[in-house]
């Protein structure tokens, strides 16, 4: 039989896997993919606790639905993903690489030029679904302030493990580790 954790987050209650990553750590697989209900009632409840924003970052592509509808319920036009690799479209990207609790290996995140223009002097929120290590959160406020907008809030639906003892992030349940 699978072990699986109980969360219960802005009313919404689901079942996690309980994956083992290595030999002294499992997590409780949180994936907002495709989970419409999770992310249409988790983004309000975020925007509630957050300062005022002129733009929504996120990387890619689990924060993605969820920077999504925070943008729309925020009426705004545009939000910034954060790119895990370079693509042909990109002219001058800034990049950054970072290592995961889930990846576990280096990966690239990458801001195009165009999108690093439009945040320059902004107010920022980085987004995403899970902060556990902040090592990706980290990653994406070098980019952002490399492209000369200042971060105000960093949000997450959870904080994973030793996150939620950390007070300069945002976010609405802790999660434990196994």
């Amino acid at each position: 039989m699978n072990k699986t954790y109980t969360m219960s987050v802005a009313g919404v209650t689901r079942e996690l896997p309980i994956v083992k990553l290595n030999e002294t750590i499992s997590i409780a697989s949180f994936v907002i993919l495709g989970d419409v209900e999770l992310v249409t009632k988790t983004a309000p409840a975020l925007i509630d606790k957050m300062p005022e924003v002129d733009f929504l970052v996120t990387a890619e592509a689990k924060g993605i639905p969820l920077v999504f509808e925070m943008a729309r319920l925020l009426d705004m036009g545009h939000y910034v993903v954060a790119r895990k690799s370079i693509k042909p479209y990109m002219t001058d990207p800034l990049v950054d690489e970072v290592v995961s609790i889930t990846t576990q290996e280096k990966q690239r995140l990458c801001l195009d030029e165009k999108d690093a223009l439009a945040i320059k002097g902004k107010r920022i929120a980085i987004v995403d679904d899970v902060i556990s290590t902040g090592n990706s959160i980290e990653a994406i406020e070098r980019l952002v302030e490399s492209a000369g907008a200042e971060v105000v809030a960093k949000v997450a639906i959870l904080a994973e493990g030793d996150a939620a003892d950390r007070d300069d992030i945002i976010f609405l349940e802790h999660l434990p580790l196994f």
